[in-house]
């Protein structure tokens, strides 16, 4: 059994389970916590929370990777007051945001749309 076990790590090392972080310096852990941070719902939470005196805090976590459909997520957890209030899961390119379940996360970038006289105007 220790010899099944011996060769399955020479043949599936560790180290290919990991994410690959994108060669853009802190950028990609930056790009992952923003884009849990500016999600509305977080941004909901955040403001009641910011109300009640706590501090609404992000933490990334590289070594607790999740994988789902053959992609890899960092980890992204929002917290106030000692407690996690959601999980997220972000691809390290950041184009990809799911919640604990394994949906998207959020409804996305919000859009910037034209006012309704703008858009009259524009016809």
């Amino acid at each position: 059994m220790e010899i099944r076990s011996l060769v399955a790590l020479l043949v599936f090392p560790l180290g290919a389970l990991a994410c690959d972080y994108p060669d853009e310096g802190n950028m990609p852990l930056r790009r992952a916590v923003t884009r849990v941070k500016l999600l509305p719902e977080t941004e909901a939470w955040a403001a009641a929370v910011h109300k009640t005196g706590a501090v609404v805090q992000y933490a990334l976590s590289l070594d607790r990777e999740w994988h789902q459909g053959g992609r890899c997520y960092w980890t992204v957890e929002a917290r106030a007051e000692g407690s996690t209030w959601r999980r997220f899961y972000v691809s390290p390119d950041g184009k990809s945001v799911l919640s604990e379940s394994g949906r998207p996360g959020g409804a996305g970038r919000r859009k910037a749309r034209a006012s309704g006289e703008a858009r009259a105007g524009a016809r």
